[in-house]
């Protein structure tokens, strides 16, 4: 099981009151109505709750006319409820790993929502994490030890954003490249701003 679900089922178990809902869904299955009034809480209450559990898989819902009726699924609670135990114990030593996964799995997924089919980059992220990776993945496409015009590192930023400018200068201050004499050359790879580093 993926860590970040397994990370999503602790957060929706972070509160009392969905505890207490799946404590009395353990009975059998109740109203939101029904689960109000045994909870103290307003339906509009339940129904947030609720959202919290169902999208980690822990309750089912069905509606009926206007009534919308909430059931327990075990089985995921029963697995998620295994699955941080097996994970600790299976890695045992091998946080690295989780961690590879987790950013691999982040990076796939800023750089699929920020580039277009053919490699367009639609907006420079304002999130310095996410900016970091576009930077990272833009700069990775020139040549290491060749050194470039001004005029070529701005042609080669405008194949993918208008704004050559912004992100030359980015390249810069994140240490990806250097400049002297306006001239532009990639550094090593270790000096580049780690955004796996970043919360």
């Amino acid at each position: 099981m993926q860590l970040d679900k397994i990370v999503g089922y602790h957060k929706a178990l972070a509160d009392p009151t969905r505890v207490r809902m799946l404590v009395l869904l353990a009975g059998g299955e109740l109203s939101g109505l029904e689960l109000a009034e045994k909870l103290c809480i307003s339906p509009a209450t339940v129904t947030h709750h609720a959202a919290k559990l169902r999208e980690v898989g822990l309750i089912g819902e069905r509606r009926e006319k206007n009534t919308i009726y909430f059931t327990l699924i075990r089985y995921f609670l029963q697995a998620y409820s295994t699955a941080i135990v097996d994970l600790i114990e299976k890695q045992g030593g091998k946080e690295e790993d989780v961690m590879e996964n987790a950013n691999d799995r982040l990076r796939q997924s800023v750089l699929k929502n920020f580039f277009t089919a053919d490699g367009k980059l639609k907006h420079i992220p304002a999130q310095l994490k996410k900016k970091l990776i576009v930077l990272e993945h833009l700069v990775s496409k020139l040549e290491s030890g060749r050194k470039y015009t001004e005029k070529e590192i701005n042609a080669f930023i405008e194949r993918y954003h208008e704004d050559f400018a912004t992100i030359r200068r980015e390249f810069i201050m994140h240490q990806y490249m250097y400049r002297d004499n306006q001239i532009y050359e990639m550094n090593p790879r270790e000096l580049w701003a780690k955004w796996e580093t970043l919360s």
